[in-house]
């Protein structure tokens, strides 16, 4: 935590500008004093210079400033501020030990040093992940709702003993769950009878199983899968190799302290390795054909925002402004940046051209709309997944045999305003509370993104060469889960009803 005090100021988080929402006032103030209800945002851009269209092509030239849209009747202009602002990025942040000031970066940069800064963000500072304890008997449970009240009870009980070992109750604890936890051992051992059937099939006896996991969480997943292994096939398990890449210090330390310790008690101390870096700073190539597993980890990859001109369709790009006082301004500039501007290109080529954009495909009713009293001449947001790309870049590029075995959100609900946009959310007295814009305190609220799975499996096979197959999680585990161990007694499954909103890809070449 970043003070002793650290609930007094999260307090403070909510009278900030870039926390307010009239939305989420009711909510807040509750549980907040003196939440308020708007957001502060500067909506001029600089002069439009030479950019890029909608399907990457290049923007012609003009000498005109356009002015963007507006939340508020009022706002402060900071173009001054924006022009003397030097630009940063996360990696440059990294070092840094407090919040910066009176810079300017990318919205992608923002959201990147919000979750992964080393020093406070998100996952290094506030995440804990909760474990219920022994795994459910899905079986002697009447039925769901039974489940979800002993998993409540869980829940509690898991909290109140953190709170137990600290001098009073931690009000910002951002404690979060995820499947592979809740369905302890039967998720993993789907995932190791997916792993162990194409590895057989495919290159079994002459090559190892070799395996990347990212975002291992507690290394749960890691352990189900490597116990399965060793009791269902012992000549699969002599061949495994299991890499845990952690972008996390904090889960990193816990993993090599608690998790090769475990690892070590129930025989797999040789099997596995910890890798505590980002992986887009992979240097080392993975000639050997591999399974590379990120489970819940798109979500929480940064993205770009982007706004379209409603008469040319031409992109401009987001900035976040920071000013000296920690205040968050929006800019948008007409020329983007060479990652943003690939994404569109790759997109375009990849979907032939068909994909969703943020305003209607009419240019009559854009002409109607623009007739309305304090109408904008920008389109809502769109945010994009840069930083997903460039994922797939680094699987092209160093790990050219892999096979790809990802699940995430498809929807998600009370995402702020704009297309493919994030949920941004904290917990205060153990309470969840969405707000309406990612420009928030970095380190203290989650960023999760939806994954549109068909953009996204388009331009995977674009970039890496590679045929894949999007499916339901439900459809994923009806097929290789054994799903009576998770059913209860009135025939419904948790397992299967639980992520709804998800989908599975997986590679098939």
């Amino acid at each position: 935590m970043d003070s002793p005090i650290v609930t007094q100021l999260f307090r403070q988080l909510f009278r900030h500008p870039a926390c307010r929402s009239r939305q989420n006032l009711v909510a807040l103030s509750s549980c907040i004093q003196h939440g308020r209800s708007r957001v502060q945002q500067q909506r001029r851009s600089m002069a439009s210079r030479q950019g890029v269209t909608r399907g990457g092509k290049q923007a012609s030239k003009t000498s005109e400033s356009n002015w963007q849209q507006r939340t508020e009747l009022f706002s402060f202009d900071m173009t001054e501020e924006y022009k003397a602002y030097p630009t940063v990025t996360a990696n440059e942040l990294r070092s840094r030990r407090e919040r910066p000031k009176k810079v300017k970066m990318l919205m992608r940069d923002f959201i990147e040093d919000s979750l992964y800064n080393p020093h406070y963000g998100y996952f290094s500072k506030q995440a804990v992940i909760f474990s219920p304890g022994e795994p459910f008997n899905f079986n002697a449970l009447r039925d769901e709702p039974a489940f979800q009240e002993e998993n409540s009870r869980r829940w509690t009980e898991f909290e109140d003993k953190l709170d137990a070992k600290l001098p009073e109750p931690n009000d910002t604890r951002q404690l979060w769950h995820t499947p592979t936890e809740l369905f302890r051992p039967y998720y993993g051992q789907s995932i190791a009878r997916y792993l162990m059937a194409n590895y057989i099939m495919k290159t079994y006896p002459y090559h190892d199983l070799i395996v990347y996991e990212m975002g291992a969480g507690r290394g749960t997943l890691m352990l189900n899968i490597l116990d399965y292994i060793r009791a269902e096939e012992p000549s699969v398990y002599d061949r495994i190799k299991y890499k845990i890449i952690e972008i996390s210090p904090a889960l990193a330390e816990i993993q090599n302290s608690q998790l090769l310790t475990s690892a070590a008690s129930r025989g797999h101390a040789d099997k596995v390795e910890i890798i505590n870096r980002s992986i887009f700073d992979w240097t080392e190539r993975e000639p050997s054909q591999c399974f590379f597993i990120a489970l819940e980890v798109f979500d929480n990859f940064a993205h770009d925002i982007i706004r379209y001109d409603l008469k040319t369709e031409e992109p401009l790009q987001g900035m976040v402004l920071i000013n000296e006082n920690n205040d968050f301004y929006e800019f948008y500039e007409p020329v983007l940046d060479p990652v943003a501007a690939r994404y569109l290109r790759v997109r375009h080529v990849a979907t032939n051209g068909r994909y969703e954009v943020p305003y209607s495909n009419s240019k009559v009713v854009r002409w109607a709309k623009g007739q309305l009293p304090f109408a904008p001449n920008l389109s809502d947001a769109e945010y994009i997944p840069t930083r997903l790309m460039q994922f797939f870049d680094v699987l092209e590029k160093y790990f050219p045999a892999h096979r790809l075995v990802t699940s995430d959100f498809h929807t998600l609900s009370d995402a702020v305003k704009g297309l493919n946009s994030p949920v941004v959310q904290t917990r205060y007295q153990r309470r969840m509370i969405p707000v309406t814009t990612p420009l928030v305190h970095q380190g203290y609220f989650d960023i999760l993104f939806p994954t549109n799975f068909r953009t996204m499996e388009a331009m995977y096979g674009a970039i890496t060469g590679k045929l894949s197959k999007v499916m339901t999680h439900e459809e994923f585990m009806q097929r290789w889960a054994f799903v009576e161990d998770t059913t209860v007694q009135s025939g419904e499954n948790p397992l299967l009803s639980w992520y709804k909103n998800a989908s599975v890809m997986i590679t098939t070449n």
